[in-house]
């Protein structure tokens, strides 16, 4: 059992070291190409909009404020200063989101940013969106999305977290988190899809992009993390698009509750959570519901066709099993 288990981690690593070190070489390429042109388009935005405050930084040789949604799919969140008086209603009715009244007016229209940055001949607006994405050479789609900083609050819908009777994260861990905080994203909420609803326009989606990474440092969490990103990107990119990295993310949280011990996370444990997580995986597809880990209300499978659901679990088990009978696999996955 042992040398079973031992074999696993081996290739795994391999496969780490080959497979998802390339990926990230090749996503921080295509990031720094990306971030030449937003960073010109969000100059024009701060001259005409004095509210926005880019937060595009490279920092460790990763630019914050920037989220890889696959390898040709990136999110750029631009902080809004906050003008004025600031209050939002975050009661659960719109699960996911809050709703955020601004004393300044609605949110603006953002279209005229890109007709005036340099790259205007690489860029195009992608139409039939009420979000603002950006194509780059045909070949990148950036969506840049308005957003408020909340440190050191946390949301009422979230209070719930952690749970009494799980050890994981520990207290100190726990206070970091809350103190770090949320967004508030401007973007369309999967809550309110089919609703006509008088929240709508001021409905914010709830986003906690640091808090998870805070979560998820220590012992092979990342690798792990990585690991399925990979998997995801090579083999569960399927029509209808039913999984995303963010599952992934989501789903390393979950872990992390169910093997709260820091041992539970030492490399030679690589294998069994990355087993564990891909079983809870095929459990989430098969059931059609993905909860999301500080909201359990908002279901991350919304609105995704049920036969992409099953098609992406009948994937993923032949993932799963083709990994743990062997290993070796790995090499050709």
């Amino acid at each position: 059992m042992i040398a079973a288990q031992a074999k696993l981690v081996y290739h795994l690593n391999k496969y780490y070291n080959e497979k998802c070190q390339a990926r990230k070489a090749a996503i921080a390429k295509t990031i720094r190409e990306v971030c030449k042109v937003v960073s010109d388009v969000l100059k024009e935005v701060e001259v005409q909009e004095p509210r926005f405050i880019s937060s595009l930084n490279e920092m460790d040789n990763r630019y914050e404020g920037l989220e890889v949604i696959s390898p040709t799919e990136f999110e750029v969140v631009l902080y809004l200063n906050q003008m004025g008086v600031f209050n939002f209603v975050d009661d659960g009715s719109l699960p996911g989101c809050a709703v955020l009244k601004l004393s300044d007016g609605r949110k603006r229209s953002m279209s005229l940013w890109v007709d005036k940055c340099s790259y205007r001949d690489v860029v195009k607006m992608v139409a039939d969106t009420s979000e603002v994405k950006l194509r780059i050479r045909d070949r990148y789609v950036v969506q840049i999305t308005p957003a408020f900083k909340c440190t050191g609050i946390w949301p009422r819908s979230a209070a719930h977290w952690p749970l009494p009777h799980i050890p994981w994260p520990g207290p100190n861990r726990v206070a970091e988190v809350k103190a770090e905080g949320f967004n508030l994203l401007s973007k369309e909420c999967h809550s309110l899809a089919g609703k006509q609803s008088s929240a709508e326009s001021d409905a914010w989606v709830l986003q906690f992009a640091e808090a998870e990474n805070r979560l998820q440092m220590g012992g092979c969490r990342k690798k792990c993390l990585s690991i399925l990103k990979t998997l995801r990107d090579r083999h569960l990119e399927l029509p209808g698009q039913p999984l995303n990295n963010y599952h992934m993310k989501t789903l390393v949280s979950y872990e992390c509750e169910k093997h709260p011990r820091e041992s539970d996370w030492d490399e030679s444990c690589l294998g069994d959570r990355l087993n564990g997580i891909l079983l809870q995986l095929i459990s989430c597809l098969q059931c059609r519901r993905c909860p999301h880990y500080f909201l359990p209300n908002l279901d991350l499978f919304q609105g995704k066709p049920h036969s992409a659901l099953e098609n992406a679990a009948k994937q993923t088990w032949r993932l799963a099993r083709e990994i743990l009978t062997n290993p070796k696999s790995l090499e050709k996955l």
